[in-house]
């Protein structure tokens, strides 16, 4: 069992018939944009570096960039739309 799941278990039992779905659901929206985070961080980071080394390529980096970053938000958004899912 990990270390999520004890806590839960715990928290449940210590609630007794308190409903704990609130903590489920915060806990998956939470952990759905702590990835996304990191790596928009890392793709804009990546971006200005890339433009530093050669500011003629900024156009086809940017292009990219955005692409990239695009990506990564909608794994954030599936994130928060199982939010709203989750009963």
């Amino acid at each position: 069992m990990g270390l999520l799941a004890a806590v839960v278990t715990i928290v449940a039992q210590a609630a007794g018939s308190v409903d704990v779905s609130p903590i489920g659901k915060g806990l998956v929206y939470g952990l759905a944009a702590i990835g996304p985070g990191i790596g928009i961080g890392i793709i804009f980071g990546k971006a200005i570096e890339a433009v530093a080394r050669q500011p003629e390529a900024r156009g086809m980096v940017q292009q990219i960039m955005f692409i990239g970053f695009a990506l990564a938000e909608a794994l954030a958004l599936f994130g928060f739309v199982l939010f709203f899912i989750l009963k």
